[in-house]
């Protein structure tokens, strides 16, 4: 079996490209079901920035074309016209992607801290559709730790980086200081909820929440000490905000050519700064064209770091040692599992002698009594354990070698055992 993963992010795909493969959590249930039915195994990822599958299958020589349809009927989007910004990668490449994605080394924000979320809650919906393996498991389990590493043990995520509070930094960089600013925030989601904290950080005087949902608006501005506001009001308040930050995880726009022209009409020539981080966008990009309109999306944030150059590189380089390290880990395991046959041939062949020769002590003793017999049977399941460990400790030390795993079946006369031993346990 290998890992493969399918993708695209923002280093291979345009803003409206991930916008058709972006997956809202409306969605996943459905493209988790189809890959229940086609393929019965895999791990969606879907962000503002990324849509990934990870998925295992049998080796052959066809995998991109598996991959590319797999991706393809999991987001309904047309693969066939944007084959050059997807990619396929096997085994090795995928799982090292996948510990520096947790990482946040492979983010538009260098280091940023969303994402490590992002793989955990990725990986807990998709043992819930019983789509997680044991070998899936052990993967998103080593890139999470990898990810929690890098976090505790670099600098890299110690400046509260996320889409988010870019986005905020970018309204400063244009507006200036948010104390003298009135602020809306689209969204009550996790995101809008994460940009709604940054601004609260940045000391915003005037900070307004507006969502879909009015309850969920209501409760997140009571606990920030912000103000909710009805949907319904939108174009109003687009008249009186200053900057606009749009993070909802709608799957339509939200924010019209109208509303904003409508708005534009109120305001006495002020300028209005719309920040739309969304994927898929909720503003209409039409609003660029109204004089007065400056409109961000989500591919203007990549420069928002507050770090030097040259501290990026050196924390970087700590991030990666420790990434690397994971990976190797997770290697070794991986490949352990060309031994598990034999050890469990190994261990089906001792326990059967134990068995044979309890079964005939135990008829040459009748008069020992129930807890006398299974004294003895304690005893040399006992034996019989620490007899195994250092052969298993060895199998597993050499399991790359075949001649290694060939002379220890030949040795202890394993060889028919060697069927059921490979149904027994999964093989790398």
């Amino acid at each position: 079996m290998n890992i493969i993963l399918v993708g695209l992010n923002h280093r291979t795909a345009p803003l409206y490209l991930r916008e058709r493969f972006a997956l809202g959590m409306e969605e996943l249930p459905e493209a988790l079901t189809y890959l229940q039915r086609e393929v019965g195994n895999g791990v969606l990822l879907s962000t503002c920035n990324r849509t990934e599958l990870y998925f295992l299958a049998e080796r052959n020589h066809d995998q991109r074309a598996d991959a590319l349809r797999l991706l393809a009927g999991a987001t309904g989007a047309n693969i066939q016209r944007h084959d050059r910004h997807i990619y396929v990668l096997r085994h090795e490449k995928a799982i090292r992607h996948l510990h520096r994605v947790a990482a946040g080394l492979d983010s538009m924000i260098f280091g940023e801290s969303e994402i490590l979320g992002q793989v955990r809650a990725t990986l807990t919906l998709a043992a819930k559709a019983q789509l997680c393996t044991a070998t899936l498991s052990r993967l998103f389990h080593s890139a999470i730790r990898a990810g929690r590493r890098v976090h505790t043990e670099s600098l890299v995520c110690h400046h509260g980086r996320s889409v988010s509070s870019a986005a905020v930094t970018l309204a400063q960089r244009l507006v200036g200081d948010l104390s003298q600013r009135s602020v809306l925030v689209v969204g009550a989601g996790e995101a809008g909820a994460l940009t709604a904290r940054s601004l609260v950080k940045a000391r915003t005087h005037h900070l307004l929440i507006t969502n879909r949902t009015s309850r969920r608006a209501a409760d997140l501005a009571e606990q920030l000490g912000a103000t909710a506001v009805p949907f319904s009001r939108l174009s109003e308040v687009l008249a009186d905000a200053d900057v606009v930050i749009s993070a909802s995880g709608a799957d339509r726009l939200l924010i019209g050519e109208e509303h904003v022209a409508a708005a534009m009409a109120h305001r006495n020539g002020r300028p209005l700064l719309l920040i739309d981080i969304a994927v898929p966008r909720d503003i209409d990009v039409a609003v660029r064209g109204i004089a007065g309109v400056e409109l961000y999306d989500i591919d203007d944030l990549g420069a928002m770091c507050p770090i030097s150059p040259e501290e990026q590189e050196r924390e970087k380089a700590k991030a990666e040692a420790i990434v690397e390290e994971e990976v190797q880990r997770f290697l070794a395991w991986w490949h352990s599992l060309r031994a598990v046959p034999t050890i469990v041939s190994l261990r089906r062949n001792l326990e059967d002698i134990r068995k044979r020769e309890m079964a005939k002590t135990l008829r040459r003793f009748r008069h020992l009594e129930a807890r006398e017999r299974e004294g003895i049977d304690a005893l040399t399941r006992a034996i019989v354990k620490k007899m195994l460990h250092s052969p298993v400790t060895r199998l597993k030390a050499h399991s790359s070698s075949q001649e290694y795993l060939a002379a220890t079946r030949d040795l202890f006369g394993l060889d028919g055992e060697e069927a059921a031993g490979r149904a027994a346990e999964p093989a790398p």
